[in-house]
């Protein structure tokens, strides 16, 4: 356990890719303290739907690791429309994610957080599908901030989803019931410390009684 205080977990949380240890195994057991701590994350309404799969097996990381090679390549393929240019830091992130990329089968464990139920395309209204994903994202950030204070680092990734009916088939999640929402590699951190993000200041996000 680190000695962090509250806000310096939750303004150290980064997403770790190089920083990685790719060669130190991570003891399920504290895999399984994270989850204990990401099961008292809201819910809604407490129907505690989620699912964790955690996935140590080599085979099927590498299985996974090409899947979310193959979305990763055409992401950089089409760049990405969420930053305005290639700032410094965007350049960084860019290096660290294609480095993710290269060595995710590498890392000791993929964690793939999942919710009972699919929305169906016709029923995602904004209020259904923040309600659906309301019950398993805080679950989830809960994990890799406990993760965070045992020395663990973690990244919250997505891209694998472009092929979640492959990835459900390799992990034999029942795609039909189960609705994958995240893939998080996770492994002991190289180092404990880590800063806060460079980030747009507070007032430019916020809004107080009118837009």
């Amino acid at each position: 356990m680190t000695t962090l205080t509250i806000d310096e977990l939750l303004t150290t949380t980064r997403a770790v890719r190089k920083r990685l240890d790719l060669e130190r195994p991570v003891e399920l057991e504290v895999i399984r303290e994270c989850l204990k701590i990401a099961l008292q994350a809201p819910t809604g309404s407490n129907q505690q739907g989620w699912h964790f799969v955690v996935v140590t097996d080599a085979a099927k990381r590498e299985a996974l690791a090409k899947l979310y090679a193959k979305a990763f390549d055409a992401y950089i393929g089409q760049g990405s429309s969420s930053s305005p240019g290639p700032d410094a830091q965007m350049v960084r992130v860019i290096d660290s994610a294609t480095y993710l990329a290269q060595n995710l089968a590498k890392v000791p464990v993929h964690l793939v957080p999942c919710v009972a139920g699919r929305i169906p395309p016709e029923k995602a209204t904004t209020v259904a599908t923040a309600s659906f994903y309301g019950s398993i994202l805080p679950a989830t950030w809960s994990f890799m901030l406990a993760a965070r204070s045992r020395g663990l680092g973690t990244a919250w990734t997505t891209l694998h989803l472009v092929y979640e009916q492959e990835a459900a088939e390799i992990l034999g999640i029942p795609y039909d019931r189960i609705t994958q929402a995240a893939l998080i590699p996770v492994a002991h951190a190289k180092g404990t410390e880590f800063k806060p993000a460079v980030r747009r200041p507070l007032e430019a996000s916020l809004h107080i009684d009118t837009w």
